[in-house]
Order: C-alpha cells, then sequence, then structure tokens
C-alpha cells in the first residue's frame, strides 16, 4: 500500500518526506484555507518536496472552466494529480485531462457506481471517503471492497485511494480489502508506528541493558 499525507502543512510534509515512507501528498481548498498561504505557492512548494503525486484540487464547477483550472495547476510540476469532484462535469474532465497524459484524482466518491464511472473516463485515482460514509452509518470499507471486486473484474488501472481515513483501524482494513493507496493525516500516520507492548518493550530493554555498565560507542 502507498501512504499519501493529507495536508498542506509544509512542515509535516518535510518531516514525513524524509522518512522515505511518503508516497504522495493529498491536498483540498480547506486545507489550503488553514495554511494561511497563497494555494499555488504551496502547492508548488509540496512538489518539490516529494517525488509522488501532489494532489491539487480544481474549484470550477462547470465542464470549461474546470478543464482550464486542470490544465493550469498541471503545469505547475509534472507529479501534479489534478483533483476533479465525482460529477459529469468532473468526469469529463477527467477524460480530457487523462488524454492529455495529466494524472487525474476522483474526489469525493460514496458509490461504487461513481467509482466505474471514473474508471472508465480514465482516472488514475478513486477517492472514496470511508469516514464520511461511517459518519452516516453507513460501512466505509464496505465500499472499497465492492469498487475492488469491479476494478478487478474489468481489470481497470484506477488506483483505489482510501481518503476521508481518521484511525489506525482506517488503514489496516483499507490495507486488507485491497485500497492501493491511503491517504492520512500526519497524525494517523504517525500512530501507525504506536503500540503500548512496543513502548514497554523498549523500557525493559534498556533497563537490562544499562545494568550492564556498557556502551556501544
Amino acid at each position: 500500500m502507498k501512504f499519501f499525507v493529507d495536508t498542506a502543512d509544509i512542515a509535516e510534509i518535510k518531516d514525513l518526506a524524509a522518512t522515505g515512507l511518503l508516497d504522495g501528498v493529498t491536498t483540498n481548498p480547506s486545507l489550503i484555507a488553514k495554511s494561511g498561504r497563497n494555494f499555488l505557492e504551496v502547492v508548488e512548494e509540496i512538489c518539490g518536496i516529494v517525488d509522488g503525486p501532489v494532489s491539487a484540487e480544481v474549484t470550477a464547477l462547470e465542464a470549461d472552466e474546470m478543464l482550464k483550472e486542470g490544465r493550469f495547476l498541471a503545469k505547475i510540476a509534472k507529479n501534479i494529480a489534478v483533483k476533479v469532484p465525482l460529477t459529469w462535469a468532473g468526469l469529463k474532465t477527467c477524460k480530457t485531462l487523462t488524454g492529455e497524459g495529466t494524472m487525474v484524482n476522483v474526489t469525493l466518491c460514496f458509490s461504487a457506481n461513481q467509482a466505474l464511472l471514473a474508471a472508465k473516463a480514465g482516472a488514475t485515482f478513486i477517492s472514496p471517503f470511508i469516514g464520511r460514509l461511517d459518519d452516516i452509518n453507513l460501512d466505509g470499507m464496505e465500499l472499497i471492497e465492492e469498487i475492488r471486486t469491479i476494478y478487478d473484474n474489468y481489470d481497470f488501472k484506477t488506483q483505489i485511494l482510501a481518503a476521508s481515513i481518521r484511525t489506525a483501524n482506517h488503514v489496516k482494513d483499507a490495507a486488507l480489502v485491497g485500497a492501493d493507496v491511503a491517504t492520512v493525516p500526519p497524525a494517523v500516520l504517525r500512530g501507525l508506528a504506536a503500540h503500548p507492548l512496543t513502548d514497554k518493550g523498549l523500557e525493559q530493554f534498556l533497563a537490562d541493558w544499562k545494568k550492564t555498565g556498557q556502551k556501544i560507542l
């Protein structure tokens, strides 16, 4: 599974990228707004930090304007993935941009039928929102399973990008059902390495080592 971080916080992205475990970044207008900085400057800076895909979202609602924005964003860097909503205008834009060689992330997916359309439109990524489905008492993981089955049935190359992830269990479950990518908040990504028994074991090892009075260096 690939790990993308869902943030526009430059410091967080640099720190996580330094681990070598970060495969890409997703942003959206809300995350950029939290940064308080210019949208285009932030996106360009992120593209210089990570080699993998950086999702930058259009804000237009009509296909013609959406396409103009998408083409403009694609010029920022080679690793831009233009993010479009799962609407008819977004699907039309996806088809055109994909045909021009641009990566496209189709976002706000909440059904398997929507995901099927995105794959037919040539999307590089489809972003089903797990947490938001859970919020209304639907099973976000079931959606990931359905999309995985459909894509495998027809050998679609669109990657399933599990989004709206809230917990470490969301990441584990998404991996178990075959999501290609998980995009997670920085805190959740860091939390994947945490376990109380790891901390307890390390504490015991260090205590025993101290008793020997030895040093490695």
